[in-house]
């Protein structure tokens, strides 16, 4: 029996020497963060002194500063970007001017060749050669075409699949009248799409322009707020003669 409370005594009593050793250290810690623990500052709880008149003046004109510069740096933008639309609006009015010129050149040449197979086509023998003769014609006329640019890939399939309306067994010259039809009206559809790029690119140079007109006006009023004295008359007589000076560009029409 005595054996027994001695083997209890030895294994608990570590145990608790363990338990009271940590409590002691957890509360040392706690007291030492409560010493060093700053006190609270009364002056925290003091209100700000209200800003003088020559802070606010300051940050004021610091605002004004920063606004100006901002406004200015989105006016060069916007005068780069009405530049880069002014040049795209070009572009595409000399490709309108180009496909206007060449349907030109696609209608009156059709109406030539639709005058010539309105007389009599000249009578030939109906006969296998004959047929297969028209058919290399028509072929050879149509790759003639298609290499210089007046017939796609899709116009020149129909014609070796002798598909709307492409029949190879017809007159050569009515086969030259069909195919100058053939190539102005995709002369119309190129010059149609042309106009309307043209057309869209005009007003976004348009757009471009007034966004950057709108932009340096609110950039010289920006700058005329930061100067000592400012001048309203000035600002009056400039917005007068830019209005003057700036020229409005107009699309020439074709046709």
């Amino acid at each position: 029996m005595e054996t027994v409370v001695f083997y209890q005594f030895l294994t608990e009593v570590p145990q608790a020497a363990a338990i009271w050793s940590a409590l002691f250290l957890l509360a040392l810690t706690v007291l030492a963060v409560l010493v060093a623990r700053p006190e609270p500052d009364s002056t925290a709880s003091e209100p700000m002194p209200p800003p003088t008149a020559q802070e606010v003046a300051a940050a004021e004109l610091a605002d004004l500063r920063r606004y100006a510069e901002e406004v200015a740096v989105a006016a060069a933008r916007a005068a780069q970007t009405a530049r880069r639309r002014r040049a795209d609006w070009l572009i595409t009015q000399e490709e309108a001017q180009a496909a206007w010129s060449r349907y030109d050149e696609a209608d009156t040449a059709a109406r030539r060749f639709a005058t010539a197979g309105a007389l009599p086509t000249p009578r030939t023998p109906h006969t296998p050669a004959e047929y297969a003769a028209r058919e290399r014609y028509l072929h050879r006329a149509a790759m003639a075409a298609h290499w210089r640019g007046e017939l796609t890939m899709t116009q020149l399939g129909d014609v070796f699949g002798h598909r709307r309306g492409w029949d190879p067994r017809r007159h050569p010259v009515e086969q030259e009248v069909l195919l100058t039809r053939a190539i102005r009206d995709a002369r119309l559809a190129d010059h149609r799409a042309a106009d309307e790029r043209e057309r869209s690119a005009w007003r976004d140079a348009e757009l471009a322009a007034e966004s950057a007109r709108t932009l340096a006006e609110e950039a010289y009023a920006a700058a005329v707020r930061l100067r000592p004295n400012p001048l309203p008359s000035r600002r009056t007589t400039t917005r007068a003669s830019r209005s003057a000076v700036v020229t409005r560009w107009r699309p020439a029409r074709v046709g």
